[in-house]
């Protein structure tokens, strides 16, 4: 079907085939109205699967719904495409779907066939959700667009999709307020007030700058001290000394685990792992195939409850699987920040294996109420990471003594676990795998 409608200049890509279509920059710019008009366009020239995703949706109000259903209007194009209260159907068996990523991968592996994923607030995503997302959009010559405005330089998104893309199979196109032709006058007057009252609020939102750091991050200058001295780098797992793990058990069964090493008077945070909508027996697989030697499972308060539908607690669940743990003592938010504080200055992060926890303690941030900074972080996206580092930061500071080196306990051993543990040892070198203590 012939419908007519205009595109600025700058949108003029998305009808251009590439594998990722990468449109980011300040507020006003039209690039969620015009992604919506244009993949509902091709929807009415042939069939096409289209997923929007973003890190986190609780409901489909949250979603790009009601954007898609106005543009249907506003096109003219109701009498083409079904809007149903959670689905968009063409009558040629075009469809949008929605999805969070995050709490739902198991379901978003399962999508087949997706032509365009639609990924929106695509700067929220992180490394491991992409990791879900990329492989599921396989379909030939399917395509990954996404819309954004960003936040910090360091955000994984920003740094692959935009300084790391590939010309070959990326179109990357900065936008702001002056590429949209029907840039509203409301807006201009608050873009206006914003640039009088804040400029460096202006530059973010509406010139579509990075920011140096969030306003009222909780490690703010930590994080930033680590950065300029060098301690998020490449951080070498050293055999000689156990692994401990640092666990959130998270709300809505969102998992973040830290993997941590003690040596000298370092803390070496070696990886970070989280996932939602599993169960323990997962993270502890997770666990085994990092093939670390592990010292204590570092695990909450809220580990010695039961959980529905099981008769054991995850701490019983974790020793029975013949891991030693430790239940972190139980402190208020206040001390368990502080402690996590006290830790950073000794912290060395691994930046490749560590980004999303990373990602998440720059953007764990204090809730921000008439202008004025209260004393209660967010509890959002970063939440569970940021929570799984105050874990660490009280439990490792509460042990008096260090836990020795691999050598240390073998000494201690008994001579059948010696003996078990130098073969898993001798295995792991041999194959240059970890291995499992």
């Amino acid at each position: 079907m012939s419908v007519q409608a205009d595109f600025p200049k700058a949108l003029q890509c998305l009808f251009e085939p590439k594998r990722t279509k990468v449109l980011w920059g300040g507020r006003g710019a039209g690039r969620s109205w015009g992604v919506a008009r244009a993949l509902l366009l091709i929807g009415t020239e042939k069939p096409a699967r289209v997923l929007c995703v973003r890190e986190l949706q609780n409901s489909i109000t949250e979603s790009v719904h009601k954007l898609l259903s106005d543009q249907i209007e506003a096109l003219g194009l109701s009498g083409f495409y079904d809007i149903r209260a959670a689905k968009i159907i063409g009558k040629n068996g075009t469809t949008f779907s929605y999805e969070g990523i995050k709490n739902n991968s198991a379901k978003i592996k399962s999508y087949e066939g997706i032509d365009y994923a639609w990924a929106e607030e695509a700067i929220k995503i992180s490394k491991q959700s992409w990791g879900v997302l990329i492989p599921t959009i396989r379909k030939p010559n399917s395509e990954i667009w996404m819309t954004f405005n960003p936040e910090l330089e360091t955000d994984y998104t920003y740094q692959r999709f935009v300084k790391g893309a590939d010309p070959d199979t990326s179109t990357v196109v900065k936008m702001t307020y002056r590429d949209n032709p029907w840039f509203p006058e409301v807006l201009r007057v608050e873009m206006e007030l914003d640039r009088a009252r804040d400029p460096d609020y202006y530059a973010n939102v509406w010139e579509g700058h990075c920011l140096q750091m969030l306003e009222g991050v909780v490690y703010a200058k930590e994080l930033r001290a680590a950065q300029v001295q060098n301690r998020i780098c490449s951080v070498p797992w050293d055999r000689e000394w156990p692994v401990d793990t640092y666990w959130d058990l998270g709300r809505a069964d969102n998992t973040a685990i830290w993997f941590t090493q003690r040596v000298a008077m370092q803390y070496r945070l070696l990886a970070y792992f989280e996932d939602s909508g599993q169960d323990i027996t997962y993270f502890l697989r997770e666990c085994q195939n990092r093939g670390y030697v592990y010292g204590t499972m570092n695990l909450p308060h809220d580990a010695k409850a039961k959980r529905l539908g099981s008769k054991r607690t995850i701490e019983e669940t974790v020793r029975q699987a013949g891991y030693r743990v430790s239940i972190v003592p139980k402190l208020s938010l206040v001390d368990g920040i502080n402690a996590a504080r006290m830790i950073l200055p000794n912290c060395w992060f691994d930046e490749t294996e560590c980004t999303d926890g990373l990602n998440a303690l720059r953007h764990y941030r204090y809730r921000i109420v008439d202008g004025q900074q209260s004393n209660e972080p967010l509890h959002d996206w970063a939440s569970d990471g940021a929570d799984a580092f105050r874990y660490f930061g009280v439990g490792a500071k509460s042990g008096s003594k260090d836990k020795g080196s691999v050598a240390d306990r073998l000494r201690s051993a008994g001579e059948s676990t010696r003996k078990a543990i130098m073969d898993r040892l001798s295995d792991s070198r041999s194959s240059g795998q970890g291995w499992l203590g």
